[in-house]
Parts: C-alpha cells; sequence; structure tokens
C-alpha cells in the first residue's frame, strides 16, 4: 500500500479548523437547518434515554481516507490515556448504558485498546468495534480477529464497495484487496455465521450522491460479495458523507459543494431528525470532553448544559438528559434521504430523494 496522503492538519490548510470548515457552510445560502426542525415539531432537539456510549480513543490512523470527517491518519497523535478510558469504565458501571461503541482513527491503534475491550466485556456490555479493516493486516495487530472473537466484539467494517476501483480510488491503492482478505479472515474465526460474532460492513458514496436504498444494497453486496470472493456479513449500513473535514475539501476542490449541500437540504427528512443518533448516544472524545454526536465532536461542538460545557469529570446523567442537543449545517447530512447514523439509515427514503450512488468519486 502507497504511503498515505498527509492530513489537513499536517497539511496546514485552513480546512484543518473546525471553526472555519463551519464558517464554510453557514455562508451558503441555504435554510438553516434549525428552521427545518421547527417545521417538523422538533426545536429543540433533545435527548431521548441514553443507550449507546461511543468513544473516540484517538485520531491516529493506518489510512488516510478522503472522506474522512475525522481527518484521521498516521500523522496524528491524539489519544485517549487510560485514565480517561477509567473514568469511562466507572461511569458505565454507575449507569449500565448497555452498548459501547469504539471509534478513531483506526481505534485498535491505541495502546490501551484491547484492555479497555476487556474491561468493558467483563461489566457485561455489548461492545462495537469500528474498524477500517487494513489494521488487521499490520505486523501488531493480525491477531485481532481472534481478539475479536474470544471477547465477542460487534466489527462495524468500512468498505466503500463491493468493487476494487471505488475502494480504492477513496481509501488508497491496494486497500480493497487487503479488506477483502481480512473479511475472509473474520469469515474463518466464525463472523458472519456464528450469530454471536457480528460482522456488519459500512458503505459510503464515493462521490457527491446521497447513499441509495439499504435495504436493497444490502441485498446486492451480500450477493456480489458471496460470489465474487465467498464472504458473508450480518448487515450492510450505508452512511451519508458528512460535509466537513477531508471531504469538504474534495466537495470544494471539485465544485460540488453547493449542488450537494443542495441536495441534502431538499431531502431533509422529518422522520429521520426524529431518529438522529445523538438523541440516544454520547461520544466522548479522546480528551473525555463529551459531545452529542461524533461529527460535532469532529467540529469542536461540545454538549452544552446551561451553557456549560460537558466533561467526563462532570458526568452527570440529569444535565445530559436535560440539554439541548447542539446544531449547525452540518446536521443536514444526517436528516437527508433515509437518514444516516452510524448504524445506517435510520428511515425509509423521503419522496425528494433520488437514491443516487456512484461508484466514481
Amino acid at each position: 500500500m502507497p504511503t498515505p496522503l498527509p492530513t489537513l492538519q499536517a497539511r496546514g490548510t485552513e480546512l484543518a479548523s473546525p471553526r472555519v470548515q463551519r464558517q464554510h457552510l453557514q455562508r451558503l445560502d441555504l435554510t438553516p437547518f434549525g428552521h427545518h426542525l421547527k417545521n417538523a415539531g422538533l426545536w429543540p432537539l433533545t435527548p431521548t434515554p441514553l443507550e449507546i456510549f461511543q468513544v473516540n480513543v484517538g485520531r491516529l490512523c493506518n489510512q488516510t481516507c478522503r472522506h474522512c470527517h475525522v481527518d484521521a491518519g498516521p500523522d496524528r497523535r491524539e489519544s485517549m490515556s487510560r485514565e480517561t478510558m477509567e473514568q469511562c469504565l466507572r461511569i458505565l458501571e454507575e449507569t449500565r448504558i448497555p452498548t459501547v461503541d469504539i471509534t478513531g482513527g483506526a481505534p485498535e491503534m491505541n495502546p490501551n485498546f484491547r484492555w479497555f475491550v476487556q474491561q468493558c466485556r467483563a461489566l457485561g456490555l455489548h461492545v462495537l468495534d469500528r474498524c477500517n479493516l487494513t489494521i488487521m493486516d499490520t505486523p501488531s495487530h493480525r491477531d485481532l480477529p481472534e481478539f475479536f472473537a474470544e471477547n465477542q466484539v460487534e466489527v462495524v467494517c468500512s468498505l466503500p464497495h463491493y468493487r476494487n476501483l471505488a475502494t480504492d480510488a477513496q481509501r488508497g491503492e491496494g486497500v480493497f484487496e487487503k479488506s477483502i482478505r481480512m473479511i475472509e479472515r473474520l469469515n474463518h474465526v466464525g463472523y458472519g455465521r456464528n450469530p454471536k460474532l457480528q460482522l456488519n460492513l459500512v458503505t459510503n458514496p464515493t462521490g457527491a450522491f446521497l447513499p441509495a436504498s439499504q435495504p436493497s444494497l444490502e441485498k446486492e453486496w451480500k450477493r456480489e460479495l458471496q460470489n465474487r470472493h465467498g464472504i458473508q456479513f450480518n448487515n450492510l449500513y450505508t452512511i451519508t458523507n458528512m460535509p466537513i473535514s477531508r471531504y469538504l475539501e474534495w466537495l470544494e476542490e471539485t465544485d460540488n459543494l453547493n449542488n450537494y449541500m443542495e441536495k441534502l437540504v431538499q431531502s431533509f427528512n422529518p422522520s429521520a431528525a426524529a431518529g438522529v443518533m445523538c438523541r440516544n448516544t454520547l461520544s466522548v472524545g479522546w480528551d473525555g470532553t463529551l459531545y452529542d454526536c461524533d461529527f460535532n465532536q469532529m467540529l469542536e461542538m461540545p454538549a452544552v448544559h446551561n451553557n456549560t460545557p460537558l466533561h467526563i469529570h462532570n458526568f452527570n446523567l440529569h444535565a445530559l438528559a436535560n440539554r439541548n442537543i447542539q446544531i449547525d449545517q452540518h446536521c443536514y447530512g444526517c436528516t437527508a434521504g433515509a437518514g444516516s447514523s452510524c448504524g445506517g439509515s435510520t428511515t425509509e427514503p423521503h419522496p425528494l430523494t433520488n437514491g443516487s450512488y456512484d461508484e466514481h468519486p
């Protein structure tokens, strides 16, 4: 695999700044997101009971993908400390939030990743790991399939397409071939076959498009991956690309930003807005700051109660339950069409959505 490109931060571009990213979206001539929430009877947007504790353990990654909303890569050094993980564990033990969703970067590159997974499982919690697949081909991570199986971790793997061209265009030359080999290894230890070992794939369009119907794509992917590679998996999640960070850079470079944002706005779905993941999910940053979602985390928009940013040091379920969720123009990405969350689409497509999907960037 060729050397990954530098991140926005390493290149020192203006879009490395979350504030500048938000400004680029705010200056477009679009209806404010809050207006759509008001018309849908969802203003202010408030939380539902907390079900998912999503922990972003750092931004270090072995890949630099063009769509990455985290701006993760090999040159990033942010990493959650063991002390912060211990604070997360204390909260999880006290609250009994049922699901822990571990993400990054490549979360497996955090030196305390395996310890954290084992501690969460010891509490009887359901653990998801968001894996980019190729990390399992690196020397110090080749035993991850066995580790995942031993701890019954649900593995959620990124794969832009079941064909080589689209995947390598988005993730780098050679990524598709390695990804297929790693899925085969996960199948070998029981993933996608043993009901206790869930293997889910995540796809996002590789151009300025919305995903097509998740159920129809899942059938297509299962057929094609089985026929082409003998691969099995449980579910396919379709996720709309968020117009921030490196995907925002690509939209601007290709003169697609205005059209893409207009498509998101026109495809606003009130049902999708009611089911956005920020309502039942809490995002924890690598430094312990609390956010309504991972996207807000990358835009440095912390969760707030009574005008006070929330942190894991002063974790308070009452304050979290009574906060208003922070919104901005990027939120259209989660409410367009069938909706988009870390678990894929949230509802049926909106009538204005054309279900566009294209395998070329």
